[in-house]
């Protein structure tokens, strides 16, 4: 059963998307930690930087935002400080910054807010597996991972269901940047300075922009309040409120990072389901599965493969110096298959309890805000799937997106036999 990348010989480039095009580089991330657990990669593209690949170092480092900073960026590229204040979201600061931001949509993503679209969710299951499973071929990932997180987008954002597949074809375009499947504009395959102030350096930012703000004029005609983004409008308790350019890169990251990070997670679950028969039958037994499931789920998908952070001050870590402006790569996906911290981290098991994994951004200021609906989503999604099938198989060769930063299947065929 090989289900990563089956060329990784230990020494993969980790700054190219081409690597990862065929699966994360499990062997080269099991070395590194073995060997070197800080690592050094100079890179064609921009600037070298650090990778840090161990469990517990991610995890005591992540805590550190004092050391460790996210406010010139939280991908690998470089960007002058121009790009950066013209591109960041909350997740490119630090706090207190972050929380102030934070705290006005936190509200909205609260595990007792997210729990009453539970019916909504199943709802949204149900429709989405009647259409797709009498097909009894398909495209997982285009058929059910992506329908899901897609329909619920609208219903977070309060926009209309008509514009929801423009939506995530932006959305897309955003933070697959490197695909030239999802983006004419391939980030490292031309000249994208045009685009350099624009979010995530793509030219479907400056559509996304004019979209929400076309969206947001529509909604204060009508006196529509549904939806975050009339959240975030309102002045805070000092009366301040956010300015064009943080509305315009908040909307984009809720477009791009709310829909795909999801999509990806189901469908790696899938995948896992495709490859391990046992999990099917765990599902279908029920009770406490469903309590540990979406995290082991979240875990082997690890969507986000990475964060940067930029260190403030000179350090040695593992007698590694990192010198004050170098960039620094957390591998959440090295880390959620650490052995060390993870038993037989290379399977799926849905049991797992406690999960340590750190797919969330676990024990930074950073935690995903969305955590609830993702966990949510995945429960509700593999409890209705598994309901209504007695088998589920591999179809054909899977294909992963070409990315080092978002980790996901973008094309899943399988077979399934229905009960």
């Amino acid at each position: 059963m090989t289900i990563w990348n089956p060329a990784d010989d230990g020494h993969a480039d980790l700054s190219s998307h081409d690597v990862f095009a065929q699966g994360a580089p499990l062997n080269t991330f099991a070395r590194l930690r073995r060997e070197d657990p800080v690592h050094w990669t100079d890179w064609s593209g921009g600037k070298g930087f650090w990778s840090i690949t161990r469990h517990a170092d991610i995890l005591d480092l992540n805590r550190q935002f004092d050391l460790m900073s996210s406010a010139q960026g939280i991908r690998m590229e470089d960007q002058t400080e121009e790009e950066y204040l013209a591109r960041r979201t909350f997740q490119e600061t630090d706090p207190p910054e972050h929380m102030r931001t934070r705290i006005k949509v936190a509200k909205a993503f609260s595990k007792p807010v997210i729990a009453e679209f539970e019916p909504l969710i199943r709802d949204l299951c149900h429709n989405i597996l009647d259409k797709t499973l009498p097909k009894g071929e398909f495209d997982a990932t285009k058929e059910i991972a992506r329908q899901l997180p897609m329909q619920m987008l609208g219903r977070i954002l309060g926009t209309p269901e008509e514009d929801l597949p423009w939506l995530v074809e932006k959305g897309d375009a955003l933070i697959a940047n490197s695909d030239p499947d999802f983006t004419e504009h391939v980030l490292d395959k031309m000249d994208t300075d045009e685009f350099r102030l624009m979010p995530f350096n793509s030219p479907a930012g400056t559509e996304l922009w004019e979209y929400a703000k076309d969206l947001m004029a529509r909604k204060n005609r009508s006196g529509d309040t549904n939806g975050v983004l009339h959240m975030i409008l309102q002045p805070d308790k000092n009366g301040e409120v956010i300015s064009e350019t943080e509305f315009r890169n908040f909307f984009c990251l809720l477009v791009a990072a709310g829909n795909d990070t999801t999509r990806y997670s189901i469908a790696a679950g899938i995948q896992a389901m495709a490859h391990q028969p046992e999990l099917l039958g765990q599902m279908q037994e029920g009770g406490a599965v469903w309590e540990t499931m979406p995290d082991e789920i979240i875990r082997w998908a690890t969507p986000a493969l990475y964060f940067r952070r930029t260190a403030t001050r000179d350090v040695e870590i593992h007698g590694k110096k990192i010198c004050k402006g170098d960039k620094v790569l957390y591998w959440w996906i090295s880390a959620n298959r650490d052995e060390t911290v993870i038993e037989d981290p290379l399977r799926v098991n849905l049991h797992r309890n406690p999960n340590p994994h750190l797919a969330f951004g676990k024990g930074g200021p950073h935690l995903c805000l969305g955590m609830h609906l993702a966990r949510l989503e995945v429960r509700v999604l593999f409890e209705e799937l598994s309901k209504r099938i007695t088998s589920i198989e591999p179809n054909g060769p899977h294909e992963f997106l070409r990315s080092n930063f978002v980790g996901g299947i973008k094309k899943l065929p399988v077979k399934v036999t229905l009960k």
